[in-house]
């Protein structure tokens, strides 16, 4: 019987251990945190994006670091068969939006208890243990020290995660373990993140949160971004899940300059918006300008909408130019933010960047620098747009690992 540890008990390692034990192997699942799923637990806003209701050519599409990498991962691990997987143990799903698929009851825990009943069933030895470094010998993983004991094996799965949510365990450690072994690190960096915005007029409007708003990413004057939500302003500049979302497709600071605009009004094309303002204008035509927006916007960015406007607050609105009234449109249309930078990787969803793909075998996800060294899930070299793909890229690698290392 092969013996099997797996360092990291998120959602990758979580699947690659009930894999490789359901194979026949005899698994030890090291976990640093008292419980195992804590970055899955919050996840989604504690509701768990669990992957996305689509094909596999979707996922990939959703993929922009190394899609061809995960060929064989995903070709046996699809949506489909992480659907099949999680209502088998137990946890009734639903798609919503865009192909997102989360519990029924919209509790990120329902997954991690299945994940757990399904592991400890499946006879995995849990042991809630800091991993201190990889065993290795003549060329190849043969286990891992943690707490102050060594835990032999015949192969070793690292699923330690990236380094994003440093809270929930992932410190980066398995960068460190990886380069032990003779690995590359491409460099990590955040993806998903909260966006800095340079100026002040995101401070003003820190703690407004925006519904039903439509945010355009601008990359050297290009359009390569553009959708529908929620979005919050804060101190530093711009965050909520639209802007993580928009935040994957930013992946040139430093090189590219980047402007997001949002459209205030989606639902009313500039001439239907043209129109209400003039019903609300002839309204307030009496009025100073400022006064004269409560009934569009809400109150905490009426100041600054009429400062971008260009337009004195102080003007009565009947005197208000045509020309005026256009740049009013303008700003509802596409309120503009120059973003400078995304938030530390501390503060992101997911982590770019990782262990290279090139020193990793597609077909098995075994170490082509160690062997009997697998790896699984965000410490790998790719990362997708929010969606439910990147979840669904740990499950797919975490079974891949776990039968490769089982099936040696």
């Amino acid at each position: 019987m092969r013996e099997i540890v797996v360092i990291g008990g998120g959602a990758a390692g979580l699947m690659a251990a009930g894999t490789a034990a359901g194979q026949g192997a005899r698994v030890t699942l090291l976990e640093k945190n008292p419980k195992v799923g804590r970055k899955l637990a919050i996840t989604g806003k504690g509701r768990c994006n669990v992957t996305n209701n689509c094909d596999v050519p979707t996922v990939l599409a959703n993929v922009p670091t190394n899609p061809r990498f995960l060929y064989s991962a995903l070709g046996g691990c699809s949506p489909a068969d992480v659907i099949a997987f999680f209502e088998q143990e137990g946890v009734p799903l639903k798609t919503e939006r865009g192909g997102r698929v989360f519990p029924q009851s919209d509790r990120a825990l329902d997954i991690v208890d299945a994940l757990y009943r399904w592991v400890r069933r499946a006879g995995v030895k849990l042991v809630h243990a800091e991993a201190e470094r990889l065993l290795l010998e003549n060329g190849g993983a043969v286990g891992a020290a943690a707490g102050g004991q060594e835990y032999r094996a015949d192969a070793v799965i690292l699923a330690t995660g990236g380094a994003s949510y440093p809270l929930t365990g992932s410190t980066g450690d398995g960068y460190r373990f990886a380069k032990a072994a003779g690995h590359t690190i491409v460099h990590a960096r955040p993806s998903l993140a909260p966006l800095v915005a340079a100026g002040d007029t995101c401070r003003k409007l820190m703690g407004l949160s925006l519904k039903n708003v439509q945010i355009t990413v601008l990359e050297d004057g290009k359009k390569i971004f553009t959708d529908f939500g929620e979005m919050l302003f804060t101190h530093f500049g711009l965050s909520g899940p639209l802007v993580l979302s928009a935040s994957a497709h930013m992946r040139h600071f430093g090189s590219r300059v980047y402007r997001v605009e949002i459209d205030l009004k989606p639902a009313l094309d500039e001439k239907t918006l043209d129109k209400r303002l003039l019903s609300d204008f002839e309204k307030h035509k009496n009025s100073d300008f400022i006064n004269a927006l409560g009934d569009l916007l809400p109150r905490k960015l009426i100041p600054v909408v009429v400062e971008l406007s260009g337009i004195d607050p102080r003007c009565k609105v009947h005197s208000v130019t045509k020309q005026g009234r256009a740049a009013l449109l303008r700003t509802l249309k596409a309120f503009p933010a120059e973003v400078t930078g995304a938030r530390p990787i501390s503060e992101a969803i997911i982590t770019a960047g990782g262990v290279s793909v090139k020193e990793i075998s597609p077909k098995t996800l075994e170490s082509k620098k160690c062997r009997g060294l697998y790896f699984a899930g965000e410490l790998i070299d790719v990362d997708a747009y929010t969606g439910g793909f990147n979840l669904q890229i740990a499950w797919a690698t975490g079974r891949l690992a776990g039968r490769s290392a089982a099936e040696g």
